[in-house]
């Protein structure tokens, strides 16, 4: 599902290339869920927006569903991401002036979906993330956990093949995150959606299929204990 080779990111700082990224190559197979940990500033949310096509990296290739889309010009990049990937903010990101329908609704709109199919996922979706009451509150009307709820399902309601989240319970507290990280990882696994997910949480890596390292911008395959490895990061 998706592949990366070679992957370098630099950028110019201070008259000299600052790399955050080095010689990073992995895959991702259909509908398995991959934990992505490390220290802080070691590159992870770098990585996951180089993936998604965001910022484009300084050599190297990534493919999703077979594609390259760092090769890919504007505005296929954008219509390639809108149709293939959905991303999960730690800090939500959701429209303050829109509804929770409407924010919902939003990535449907702009791939030009019919109204009756936007209804019709509207309601699968808010169903799935237990707020069919709520379609019509706004952002600062519901709590954290609720609109990481709404976040999720504005990233899966285009039913892309890729989802990537960044510390998508970092924000919440102890029960809200874990409600959310068991809605997240059951709503991808009964679509068979790929997931790579952020995250500085040993209760997230230890749900994932595997466990990936990354230390000072190089990746490490793990894949003994999820726990064992949350503390080698040494955080």
């Amino acid at each position: 599902m998706l592949s990366s080779a070679h992957l370098h990111y630099a950028y110019p700082e201070a008259g000299q290339q600052h790399t955050v990224l080095r010689d990073i190559s992995f895959s991702l197979a259909k509908g398995e869920r991959v934990a992505l940990v490390g220290r802080s500033g070691s590159g992870k949310s770098t990585l996951l927006n180089v993936l998604a096509g965001i910022d484009v990296p300084t050599q190297g290739e990534v493919q999703i569903a077979q594609t390259p889309i760092t090769r890919l010009q504007e505005p296929a990049l954008t219509l390639f991401r809108r149709q293939h990937i959905g991303f999960i903010y730690q800090q939500f990101n959701l429209i303050p002036t829109l509804t929770l329908a409407e924010n919902m609704l939003l990535p449907l709109e702009l791939l030009g979906l019919s109204r009756a199919e936007q209804q019709q996922r509207l309601k699968y979706w808010l169903d799935a993330v237990q707020l069919a009451g709520r379609a019509a509150a706004f952002p600062d009307q519901l709590s954290g956990g609720e609109q990481q709820r709404v976040a999720i399902a504005r990233a899966l309601i285009h039913q892309p093949a890729l989802v990537l989240a960044d510390e998508p319970t970092g924000n919440l507290d102890a029960t809200s995150g874990a409600r959310v990280l068991e809605l997240l990882f059951e709503l991808t696994r009964e679509t068979l959606q790929t997931l790579l997910v952020v995250t500085h949480s040993a209760v997230v890596a230890a749900k994932a299929d595997r466990v990936l390292v990354l230390r000072a911008g190089q990746l490490e395959n793990a894949t003994a204990d999820a726990a064992q490895h949350m503390d080698g990061v040494g955080w």
